[in-house]
C-alpha cells in the first residue's frame, strides 16, 4: 500500500493495515491518525516514533514489555506475531543450537532480572552469534541507557516494518 492510500483511509482501516507495527500496541497507529496526511513513509514513523516518546514512561515500559524475548519460550510455542516469527527466523534464531538456545535463555533471564523487561533487539543484519554477543554486552548498561536503548530498537524494529508494508 503507498502512502496516499493510508492519508485516505478511515481510522479503523488505518490502524488495522497500521496496528502491528508496534508490537501488540495498535494505540500508536491510532494516535497519529489524525495527523494525517503524512507525506512520506519517513514522516510516517517519525510520527509514530513521537507517540512513543511522548507517550511517559509507564506506557513505554508496557511497550518494551510487548516483545517477546529473542529465541524464548514464545518462539517454541509458536507464539510469536507474524512479523516476530519472520524477523527472529531471519536472523537464524529458529536455527539455534542446543548450547545456543540455553546460552540466549540464561543471558534472556539475567537481563530481564536485571532490567525487569525483556531484550529488545532490531534483529535485521544479525546472525545468532552476534545477537548472543549483543545481548551479553548490553547487560553491562544502566538500566536508563538500556530503557533508552530499548525504545530505540523498538522504533528501528518499526520502521523496518513500515518499509516493508508502505511504499512512497
Amino acid at each position: 500500500m503507498t502512502v496516499d492510500q493510508l492519508n485516505r483511509m478511515d481510522l479503523r482501516p488505518f490502524v488495522a493495515n497500521l496496528g502491528t507495527v508496534y508490537e501488540h500496541s495498535p494505540w500508536i497507529a491510532e494516535a497519529v491518525w489524525a495527523e494525517r496526511p503524512f507525506d512520506s513513509v519517513d514522516s510516517l514513523a517519525a510520527a509514530m516514533a513521537r507517540v512513543v516518546a511522548e507517550s511517559g514512561a509507564d506506557r513505554q515500559l508496557a511497550l518494551i514489555r510487548e516483545h517477546p524475548e529473542l529465541a524464548g519460550r514464545a518462539m517454541a510455542r509458536a507464539e510469536l506475531t507474524a512479523d516476530s516469527a519472520s524477523e527472529q527466523s531471519g536472523a537464524g534464531l529458529t536455527q539455534c543450537t542446543p548450547a545456543e538456545l540455553a546460552e540466549l535463555s540464561a543471558l534472556n533471564a539475567r537481563y530481564r532480572e536485571r532490567f525487569g523487561f525483556p531484550f529488545v533487539l532490531a534483529v535485521k543484519g544479525y546472525d545468532r552469534t552476534a545477537i548472543i554477543a549483543e545481548l551479553a554486552r548490553r547487560l553491562d548498561n544502566d538500566g536508563t541507557v538500556e530503557f533508552a536503548e530499548s525504545l530505540r530498537q523498538i522504533d528501528k524494529i518499526a520502521r523496518l516494518r513500515l518499509a516493508a508494508l508502505v511504499t512512497d
